[in-house]
């Protein structure tokens, strides 16, 4: 791999790009922006939860090396620019200077080498299997250098480093403490361009303006405000009657997306997932009957009806997954056999299986994202009522919901992960053996075990060339696919309403999870 100089220097422009003042570019400076989380997080600091509504608050707060163009090329954050040596083992981050923590303390390399050698691969499912992996060693040549290198070539690497991945953490407050548990969780502290002020829990997030923010005038707005509204219906209405200026996906039912759209002054998109690409699916619990068995499974996804998912509970917004990787994903393979929708081979899967369905009474764990997924696990019920199982769904909250999963308590239950761009970054860490770890919901929680494909994985990750490596990950999702390692039902497809006032909400592939500091609302 050959020093990219060109794109350092493109970098460089970049970030001296983002440093101008607020003035040359004719912002309007001040006021709120009233938004909503749904559901309510656990938690603001996405180093120890990696949940949606979490990433959505803490990526204000907290800041990567990186963000990331709709192309998911990388663009200046806390790294203004890097090198990569020949041999693509080496990777050399160059630091922004004059950034702060939110304290007031000094941000250096320190800090990036405690979060990526230490911090991360302790409290991070995704961060720990790269990590782990692939790097050798962190070090850093001076405070505002931080070198990384790899045990062998990883071409996803340099997708890694957006917030949410490898939120960069203040080790003057993490350093020899307990992570998960530390008092810093409650009042996080960034870099970020707000600061978090208030939580009155069952009603509103709010984060206000950091006036010692590194980049120059900014930000421009006064406040963000989380507003936590109970139900969908309630959350429409909000938005209608303007108390909050903009709707991420999900915040409202699908059905309720077209007419809220059509209002004056609103303005709608589905960019700003270009790095997510986001997938629901089934999680099914294989560590005992009736989902250890692969012909259970087979039958499971046989009885669900993806195209009915996608037009009569999505209302459209999506389209039916084939297989592990959505259609979007690096290395997606539209030829991997798959497993689609019919009844009598579902019940006749049930026979081969051997299994009685009558004696099982599932617990299906609720999914508490709102009323589109309650609707959709109520139609997983009666698939698999149909084939003779009872079911017992159990309710919780974002928090229990993580808990129980993140811990295997359940026998079947909801999710929706992103892939990140590169297979080896959002989708091996929910099928790697080294990846059954508890304490989130986020890594292989189903308990799928194949080590011949963890070897695959390994070589798929590493491999340079493009076309090996696709043939590779061709191997992998029919393997996954005919094992049912998860049960895939659809490629998720985000709105954004916002109001006409709101400017540059949407403007790289993290989108509503960016930091906001060049958002503006007209006065």
């Amino acid at each position: 791999m050959k020093l990219d100089q060109r794109f350092k220097l493109v970098l460089a422009s970049l970030a001296a790009a983002a440093a101008l003042p607020f003035g040359a570019q004719a912002q309007t400076r001040g006021g709120t922006l009233n938004m909503i989380v749904q559901p309510e997080p656990p938690v603001i600091v996405t180093a120890i939860n990696q949940q949606a509504p979490t990433q959505f608050v803490a990526g204000k707060i907290f800041e990567s090396l990186f963000t990331y163009s709709a192309d998911l090329k990388p663009q200046p954050s806390l790294a203004k620019s890097y090198d990569v040596s020949a041999d693509g083992l080496t990777y050399t981050f160059h630091l922004q200077e004059g950034v702060k923590w939110q304290d007031g303390q000094p941000f250096t390399a320190d800090d990036v080498v405690f979060s990526l050698a230490d911090m991360l691969p302790k409290t991070h499912a995704r961060a720990r299997v790269l990590l782990n992996q692939f790097v050798a060693s962190v070090g850093k040549t001076d405070d505002l250098t931080v070198v990384v290198k790899l045990k062998t070539p990883f071409p996803a690497f340099l997708l890694a480093f957006e917030p949410g991945f490898a939120p960069i953490m203040p080790k003057h407050i993490y350093a020899g403490t307990d992570y998960m548990n530390n008092p810093a969780n409650q009042k996080p502290v960034g870099t970020g361009p707000f600061i978090f002020k208030e939580w009155k829990r069952g009603e509103y997030i709010k984060l206000v303006r950091n006036p010692n923010y590194w980049k120059a005038g900014k930000p421009y707005l006064d406040e963000l405000i989380f507003n936590v509204i109970p139900d969908s219906a309630s959350r429409a209405v909000a938005f209608e009657r303007g108390s909050v200026d903009v709707l991420r996906g999900g915040d409202v039912d699908n059905v309720d997306v077209k007419r809220l759209r059509a209002l004056p002054n609103v303005k709608y998109t589905t960019a700003g997932w270009e790095m997510f690409s986001p997938q629901a699916y089934l999680l099914m619990n294989m560590r005992k009957p009736p989902f250890d068995n692969v012909k259970v499974r087979q039958a499971v996804m046989a009885a669900l009806n993806r195209k009915l998912i996608v037009d009569n509970i999505f209302f459209g917004l999506g389209k039916p997954s084939t297989g592990p990787l959505v259609s979007t994903e690096m290395f997606y393979d539209k030829n991997t056999p798959a497993l689609d929708f019919n009844m009598k081979k579902a019940r006749e899967l049930i026979k081969e299986s051997g299994i009685k369905p009558g004696d099982y009474t599932i617990r299906q764990l609720a999914f508490p994202y709102g009323a589109t997924w309650d609707r959709l696990g109520e139609y997983v019920k009666q698939a698999l009522e149909q084939l003779g199982f009872k079911v017992d769904t159990e309710a919780t909250d974002a928090g229990g919901w993580a808990s129980r999963t993140g811990n295997w308590d359940f026998d079947i239950t909801l999710n929706f992960t992103y892939q990140y761009g590169d297979p080896a970054l959002g989708v091996q860490r929910l099928y790697v053996g080294s990846n059954i770890v508890k304490g989130t919901p986020f890594a292989n929680v189903q308990g799928y075990n194949n080590p011949d494909l963890d070897k695959l994985w390994n070589e798929a990750a590493s491999e340079v060339d493009k076309a090996k490596r696709q043939a590779l990950y061709s191997k992998i999702q029919s393997a996954l696919v005919s094992d049912v390692a998860n049960g895939y039902l659809l490629d998720l497809e985000y709105p954004t309403l916002y109001r006409a006032k709101v400017h540059n909400l949407v403007k790289t592939a993290i989108g509503l999870n960016e930091s906001f500091d060049d958002v503006y609302i007209d006065k």
